[in-house]
């Protein structure tokens, strides 16, 4: 049985570089490291001259789909969950980000990139916990 063929290894390749080269970038030029959830939490409480470059990457991500889709037909998204799972599901990671000081992006592709220890144990601790998660999902509760 074969679990990956070419095109999803590319697709994950480019997925990959393009966002390695958006946390380049912004680091490089803004000096922020491209952490979702401190961007997002950063128009909450706004900070003078922090708002239009979180809009903006933001905004980025929001769009992105959008011209990918023009080059390419979007993949088909199944949810498989109950809505009520997904909005716990929601909360909890919501709640680790904020337990963590930080989401994936920024731990995990940021974090790590810099040989941050603080990152290397978080981005290794939500890995164990999601490898958990979905053992105990799929052969205890059954979803």
């Amino acid at each position: 049985m074969i679990l990956w063929n070419t095109t999803s290894v590319l697709n994950a390749l480019y997925g990959g570089l393009l966002i390695g080269l958006a946390a380049s970038l912004l680091i490089l030029f803004n000096g922020r490291i491209a952490g979702i959830s401190g961007i997002l939490g950063g128009l909450l409480r706004p900070q003078p001259g922090g708002v239009a470059w979180r809009v903006c990457f933001l905004l980025g991500l929001i769009i992105s789909p959008l011209v990918y889709s023009t080059f390419a037909p979007l993949p088909t998204i199944e949810l498989k969950a109950d809505s009520n799972l997904l909005i716990i599901a929601g909360l909890l990671v919501g709640f680790g980000t904020r337990l963590g000081n930080g989401c994936t992006s920024g731990h995990g592709v940021c974090g790590m990139a810099r040989l941050s220890t603080r990152s290397i144990v978080a981005t290794v601790t939500f890995m164990i916990a999601g490898i958990i998660t979905v053992f105990i999902m799929r052969t205890m509760v059954g979803a």
